[in-house]
């Protein structure tokens, strides 16, 4: 059997496709794609959106994990819909539910999923996101996907 590896991307919901950040998590989720790995992540826009997108323009398998109960927020990108109900407090289920996370970007729900990969000691690597002790930053995508394949 495969090794399905299960990518979290977490970031920035406020991300447009004009942005870096849309781009590199576009790019990033093309690369897990062609890996065979799939990806998992909060279900919305921006940074997931593109990680999503990216991955299905290559035949990828994504899964978001939804604030609400109904799912009707998910990007078009979303396979697989995860209706959590539970708003925000879903943060500790998209990075349980992740063997190693990528951060782009992202405000408040970002670092907090970022405390919670440290906390389950979750490899973590950053792009242009929170300094924080212990999550080692990135400068470009290559960096990321060197980060990948240690794991």
């Amino acid at each position: 059997m495969l090794n399905r590896r299960q990518i979290g991307v977490i970031g920035s919901s406020k991300a447009k496709p004009e942005d870096e950040e849309y781009q590199i998590a576009y790019q990033l989720g093309k690369e897990i794609a062609k890996r065979k790995w799939i990806v998992v992540c909060g279900g919305r826009g921006g940074v997931m959106e593109a990680v999503c997108k990216g991955a299905k323009e290559e035949g990828g398998l994504t899964v978001g994990i939804l604030p609400s109960y109904t799912g009707e927020e998910a990007n078009p990108y979303v396979d697989i819909k995860i209706r959590t109900g539970m708003s925000w407090n879903r943060n500790p289920i998209v990075v349980a539910s992740s063997d190693l996370l990528i951060a782009i970007g992202g405000n408040w729900g970002t670092l907090s999923e970022i405390a919670y990969a440290l906390i389950l000691e979750k490899p973590i690597i950053g792009y242009k996101t929170h300094p924080i002790e212990g999550l080692r930053q990135a400068d470009n995508l290559e960096e990321i996907l060197l980060f990948l394949e240690k794991f």
